[in-house]
C-alpha cells in the first residue's frame, strides 16, 4: 500500500487508516482482533481512535497491544465520559489522556488530537497548554487539532500543531480551500476523516436523525454521474480516489467492522489519484452546486 511522508513528522503513513469509531458500538473482542490484525497484514499502518468513542480504545489496546511498533497510533481528547469535570477542563484532560494510555496499553501514542474543540476554548489556551505538557512528558510525540471550519482555521493558525484531522470528500469540500493548504504550507500532517461521505448514496433512505443524513442529503442534491454506477464498488472507487487526489492529504481514515475492507479498499486504490480533468470535474461539480451552508461537518 502507498505511503506517504506525514507533513514535517519522522512517520511514513499508509494512505489508508483505521477509523475506530464503529468498532466501538458493540462488537466484540474476538472481531476486532480479526479486524486490526488483518488490516496490519494488508499493510495498513495508521489507527486513529478518540476517548469518546465507546469501548475502542480498550478493543484496540487489547487487540494490538504486542504489535505496538507494527503501526502509527492516534486519539482524540475530548468529550470524555466518566468524569464530573466539564468538557475542556484541564484536570480531567490530563487524567483522560492517562486513561487513554492505559486503555490502549501503551505508555505513549503518536498523535494526539484536539477533538472538535471551539475557537473559543482554543483562545482559552489551556487545553494546548495540556496537550503541549503531554508532549513534553512523552505521552503523545506529536500533538493536532481534530475539527472543521473556521475552529481548525484558527487551530492551524495558532501554529503550535504538528497535525490536521478534518472532515472532507465528494460531500464536504471546504477543507480544500479554507484549512488543508494552510495546514501544508505549516509542515502540518494531514488526516481525511469521512474519505467516503460515510458512502451514504449507497443508502435508499436515511433518516434525518441519522449519522449519514447530512452527506445523504447533500449527495442528492449534488448527484454526481458516477453515484448512479450499478457496481456500487466503481462508485467508491471513484469517491475514495478523490479525496486521495486533494492536494496535501496523507492518510484517509476508514471505519469497518468487516475484516475484509482493508484489502477491499487498498484494491480500489490501485490505480492511485485522480487524473487533473476527472479531480477538476468533480470540484466544478461542487462548486456549481453547493450551498453556501455545507460547510464541513464535526
Amino acid at each position: 500500500m502507498e505511503q506517504r511522508k506525514y507533513g514535517n513528522t519522522d512517520m511514513k503513513v499508509s494512505v489508508l487508516g483505521f477509523g475506530g469509531s464503529e468498532i466501538g458500538r458493540g462488537v466484540s473482542q474476538e472481531e476486532v482482533n480479526q479486524l486490526l490484525h488483518s488490516a496490519l497484514d494488508a499493510g495498513l499502518n495508521v489507527i486513529d481512535t478518540a476517548e469518546c468513542y465507546g469501548d475502542s480504545e480498550e478493543l484496540i489496546g487489547n487487540a494490538l497491544a504486542d504489535r505496538r511498533d507494527d503501526y502509527y497510533l492516534f486519539t482524540k481528547c475530548g468529550h470524555a465520559a466518566g468524569f464530573e469535570a466539564p468538557d475542556w477542563d484541564k484536570t480531567m484532560l490530563e487524567q483522560s489522556i492517562d486513561r487513554s494510555l492505559r486503555r490502549l496499553q501503551t505508555d505513549h501514542v503518536d498523535v494526539l488530537h484536539l477533538h472538535s474543540c471551539s475557537e473559543e476554548v482554543l483562545r482559552r489556551g489551556e487545553v494546548i497548554e495540556v496537550l503541549q505538557r503531554a508532549k513534553q512528558q512523552g505521552k503523545t510525540r506529536y500533538i493536532g487539532y481534530s475539527g472543521d471550519s473556521t475552529d481548525a482555521l484558527y487551530a492551524i493558525e495558532t501554529g503550535v500543531f504538528d497535525s490536521l484531522e478534518t472532515s472532507v470528500n465528494i460531500a464536504d469540500q471546504e477543507a480544500i480551500s479554507l484549512t488543508i493548504p494552510k495546514a501544508r504550507e505549516r509542515g502540518m500532517g494531514i488526516v481525511a476523516k469521512r474519505p467516503l461521505a460515510n458512502a451514504a448514496w449507497t443508502k435508499e433512505e436515511v433518516k434525518p436523525e441519522d449519522y449519514e443524513f447530512v452527506y445523504w442529503n447533500r449527495l442528492r442534491d449534488l448527484n454526481y454521474p458516477f453515484l448512479e454506477e450499478q457496481d456500487v464498488q466503481t462508485s467508491i472507487k471513484q469517491a475514495l480516489r478523490f479525496t486521495l487526489s486533494i492536494p496535501g492529504i496523507d492518510t484517509m481514515i476508514v471505519g469497518t467492522t468487516r475484516p475484509t475492507r482493508w484489502a477491499e479498499n487498498a484494491a480500489l486504490l490501485e490505480d492511485g489519484v485522480l487524473s487533473k480533468e476527472e479531480f477538476d470535474r468533480i470540484r466544478q461539480h461542487w462548486f456549481q452546486i453547493a450551498e453556501a451552508g455545507w460547510i464541513g461537518q464535526v
